[in-house]
């Protein structure tokens, strides 16, 4: 089963991996700092150790980290831009501190800028991060996106520009988020919609080069721009998606992962998994 959840590293990085498994979660996603603040704190005292011990727990590569949200690594600010780079690269060595093998990351806004420009700028800003963290060893997992406003990622072309663009396609991944996607414009709710999409982005970029799936209903209809996550089958994509998804042979070694709205005893990451799970033994 390659079924999981994002979980709160409030308390101490391992902690997220001990909620995830008191959940039956077999993949987990976390931030690997906190995701509303520039700042990182120092990781405690055999945090690190507990947290390595824990990930043995799951199958390789079945960790994943998040990057933070106030990251915007094609910011046409410099000052915005340079913090990025600086914030990406810390991520990523905080990632390799832990044996985080893959690191989300959302690709960013162009806020307005030309198109092209934008993509080079944000190439140039990932070559960066990468080489400032080398050593870590943390594979970089670009996110399909909305499509909202200038925002990157929106159409499979476009990710396919800036991962070619990019020196180090060899430490770069795609994260497929299936709200993100269907806001996009790309339908997912019928057998030959869902084998269409999935056409275009093995034109577009490669089936191989997707390491993570996003797992979220979406709360906006297709092609709305709008990043709204809702529970499973609960939203405008529906069950069928997920199923399809879920049972898909080519996709049964990539982490699954919730991004669905969560509640304080974990109720609503309980009744995802159960469901998705549900839709698989229906295989």
């Amino acid at each position: 089963m390659n079924l999981g959840a994002h979980m709160s590293i409030a308390g101490g990085a391992h902690l997220a991996l001990e909620r995830g498994r008191a959940l039956g979660c077999n993949a987990v996603q976390i931030f690997v700092k906190s995701p509303s603040q520039w700042r990182a704190r120092p990781f405690a005292a055999g945090e690190i150790e507990r947290f390595r011990a824990l990930s043995s727990l799951f199958a390789p590569g079945f960790v994943v980290g998040h990057a933070s949200y106030l990251l915007n690594i094609a910011s046409p600010d410099p000052r915005l831009l340079e913090r990025s780079i600086a914030g990406l690269g810390d991520e990523l060595r905080r990632a390799g501190a832990l044996g985080v093998g893959r690191l989300v990351l959302h690709p960013g806004s162009g806020r307005g800028d030309d198109g092209t420009r934008t993509l080079r700028r944000a190439a140039r800003a990932i070559d960066a991060a990468l080489a400032g963290a080398k050593d870590a060893g943390t594979r970089l997992l670009l996110e399909t996106t909305a499509g909202q406003g200038d925002t990157l990622g929106g159409s499979f072309e476009e990710l396919a520009r800036l991962l070619d663009l990019c020196r180090r396609g060899d430490r770069l991944g795609v994260c497929f988020d299936t709200c993100h996607v269907f806001a996009a414009g790309y339908d997912l709710r019928t057998r030959r919609a869902y084998d269409r999409t999935f056409a275009l982005f093995d034109r577009a970029i490669g089936l191989e080069r997707i390491e993570v799936f996003h797992l979220n209903d979406s709360a906006r209809e297709l092609g709305s721009g709008a990043d709204r996550h809702a529970h499973i089958g609960r939203g405008r994509i529906g069950e069928r998606a997920f199923s399809l998804l879920v049972n898909d042979g080519r996709f049964l070694d990539r982490p699954m992962i919730l991004e669905t709205p969560k509640d304080e005893r974990g109720r609503n990451d309980r009744r995802n998994l159960a469901l998705l799970r549900a839709m698989r033994r229906q295989r």
